[in-house]
């Protein structure tokens, strides 16, 4: 499920990312409006049908979607591949398996995990409500309270909605495992906040509720996945040429591959090798007239055909201050600064 601004898409499956959805949905004044809202998202039948059972699920999916491509977008910027997926780019990355194909994965799932999650806590779901987290132990000293972010209800609905597909496509396990390790990654994410009550502060009595981390959180951590990310491969069959299990990368133990239909590992996986995004082809525009920073990447970003070098002189906002009451004054300071761009 991986998350884009623009444009459309014709289907939505488990076995393909959540990909770009309309992010306005016109209001409609019949009672079942959120019905033509799921039909305008052109989703699969078991999808429509859970789309349909929550009138809030559609905003969810497009907020969801809008998120996760300005995180996706956030988190690459300074690398050659900066998460351009317009057009035939994107569908030509889905094609492959490419770590940058496991990230937008991970990140989608993790995106709409995070936004139901969110949703129902905000009482936007009405299949959906606070996190009663049950588990809590010494009843005595935390007392549950607030609203808790409801993320049982959100990885369980995601993992539904996403399905999975049969364990001989292999391609399509890898991309089921990826989407996990989002879901995962916004478990391990989650925070306990308390508030104290009690006479002067004495925090006799902790109200707590979980929280999860904050989304930019959640790009950092799965894109330091990406980083690390495992290439895998599988056995084949050679009597029949069907592709079996997953085989683990090498030098790893066979336990974080095996036979498991998918690989026993939580870091992120893929099949092929990333092409290098330097020139224009089919999966980027390249990075021709890409802006850098001199001193950071251009010499990673323009892949060693040097930069131009631009002055230019701006005028920005500085040395504000808050006046009472209500706004903020600032002065307009002018100054001279370089531009530089990556020679084609």
């Amino acid at each position: 499920m991986a998350l884009l601004l623009g444009g459309m898409i014709s289907r939505l499956t488990g076995s393909e990312p959540l990909t770009i959805l309309p992010l306005t949905l016109e209001p409609e004044a019949a009672a079942h409006a959120h019905y033509k809202a799921c039909d305008r998202l052109k989703l699969e039948r078991k999808q429509r049908r859970m789309c349909r059972r929550d009138p809030g699920v559609a905003e969810t999916l497009v907020e969801a979607v809008s998120m996760s491509a300005l995180e996706c977008q956030y988190q690459f910027r300074f690398e050659r591949w900066n998460c351009t997926l317009e057009g035939r780019y994107r569908a030509s990355l889905l094609k492959r398996g490419f770590k940058e194909t496991a990230f937008l994965y991970a990140i989608s799932s993790a995106g709409l995990t995070h936004a139901l999650a969110k949703a129902c806590s905000a009482g936007r779901m009405e299949r959906c409500t606070c996190d009663e987290a049950p588990d809590l132990e010494n009843r005595e000293a935390w007392q549950w309270g607030g609203c808790g972010d409801n993320l049982k209800y959100s990885s369980k609905f995601v993992k539904e909605f996403l399905g999975r597909r049969s364990s001989k496509d292999l391609r399509a396990r890898v991309d089921f495992h990826n989407n996990l390790v989002g879901v995962k990654v916004i478990k391990a994410g989650v925070e306990t906040t308390c508030k104290c009550h009690g006479v002067s502060g004495s925090c006799t009595v902790r109200t707590c509720w979980r929280q999860l981390a904050p989304f930019h959180e959640v790009g950092k951590r799965l894109k330091h996945k990406y980083e690390t990310a495992l290439k895998v491969g599988s056995t084949t069959n050679e009597a029949t040429g069907e592709a079996g299990a997953i085989s683990p990368p090498r030098g790893r133990a066979p336990g974080t591959g095996g036979g498991d239909p998918l690989p026993r590992t939580p870091e992120l996986v893929h099949l092929d090798d990333s092409p290098s995004f330097c020139l224009a082809g089919r999966f980027s525009p390249g990075t021709a007239g890409r802006r850098c920073h001199r001193e950071k990447n251009c010499e990673s970003i323009c892949c060693g055909r040097g930069h131009n070098t631009q002055s230019r002189v701006v005028t920005r906002p500085c040395q504000c201050q808050v006046r009472w009451c209500c706004y903020v004054e600032c002065r307009q300071c002018t100054q001279r600064e370089e531009v530089y761009t990556c020679k084609g």
